[in-house]
């Protein structure tokens, strides 16, 4: 008799989805090194772009308006999307009460963005990046300011941090710089898609394909856990409600986006592990909990 699937492995949407990240990668970083318009940019290495005078591209200018008004706020639409669909969608309950269903997706929602924070923000004192980032030999470098005795060189161990440095005249320089781009586009948008696949599913009539581990150990359907046989007939078929379509709205600005970041900014190994940083949340928040019954407990499954 065979068994059933493993529940680490991802559905066949998932898959699809999985693959778009290397795949958008991939491609946006051969465009850029085949662009002859690239080729001939001067790149700056520090910075990890091209030069704004020189830019092959709108979208190689960090100012272009796509990055200043959308991924630089990007927490802040995945945030907003997020709870639009979480609060309206008939799947989560009627509309604007707090039911279990809400409660758990903002559990998982706080762990994503702990998760953002950590890696971005702060990390009991500087951000995962910034630390990795120094381990790797990086160095805030104000020699030109010592030189010219404005400050001490020992006060360049203070500067901790990429923007602390940048705020007192320094280049953050020297080691490797894990893209928060890519972390941020990928874990974003990957997030509002994990949330919505349900409604997907069930507008499409699939089948279930996730699995889970029940307390006993045995692997069953992850349809066993769900309330569809409760539902009405509205949230059985799946709504394909206005918060949903924002969701998914955001989710592939997001993808373009990071195409843009795969062509013109970063280099090939740091667009890597920026990607394997996001997906490593992504693993915790939605596949971890179907082969752990306490944690699925606790933070649920969306469409369960």
């Amino acid at each position: 008799m065979i068994g059933r699937r493993s529940p680490f492995l991802p559905t066949t949407l998932e898959t699809f989805l999985l693959a778009i990240y290397p795949t958008t990668l991939l491609v946006g970083t051969l465009f850029g090194l085949l662009d002859p318009a690239t080729r001939v940019s001067p790149y700056n290495s520090v910075s990890q772009s091209h030069y704004a005078h020189t830019a092959p591209s709108y979208f190689a200018k960090k100012s272009n308006l796509f990055n200043v008004l959308f991924v630089k706020k990007g927490w802040a639409w995945v945030t907003v999307s997020f709870f639009f669909f979480l609060l309206t969608h008939p799947s989560m309950g009627p509309s604007f009460q707090a039911t279990a269903k809400r409660i758990k997706a903002v559990l998982r929602w706080c762990i994503i963005t702990v998760w953002w924070i950590f890696v971005t923000q702060w990390f009991f004192g500087p951000a995962i990046i910034d630390r990795g980032f120094r381990l790797t030999g990086g160095t805030c470098d104000l020699v030109a300011l010592a030189d010219a005795g404005i400050i001490e060189m020992d006060d360049t161990k203070q500067f901790v941090t990429g923007m602390a440095c940048k705020a007192v005249g320094g280049t953050w320089k020297g080691g490797h710089d894990i893209s928060g781009h890519v972390f941020l586009l990928v874990l974003g948008s990957m997030f509002l898609l994990e949330e919505v696949l349900n409604v997907v599913w069930r507008s499409a009539k699939m089948r279930e394909e996730r699995t889970v581990v029940m307390c006993d150990g045995a692997v069953k359907s992850a349809f066993v856990e769900s309330e569809v046989e409760t539902m009405g007939a509205a949230e059985r078929s799946g709504e394909w409600t206005l918060a949903t379509k924002g969701v998914v709205g955001v989710a592939a600005l997001s993808v373009y986006m990071l195409m843009m970041t795969a062509a013109y900014f970063h280099t090939w190994f740091e667009k890597f592990t920026g990607l394997l940083v996001a997906l490593s949340g992504i693993f915790v928040v939605y596949f971890l909990p179907r082969a752990v019954p306490g944690l699925r407990s606790i933070i649920g499954m969306p469409g369960v």
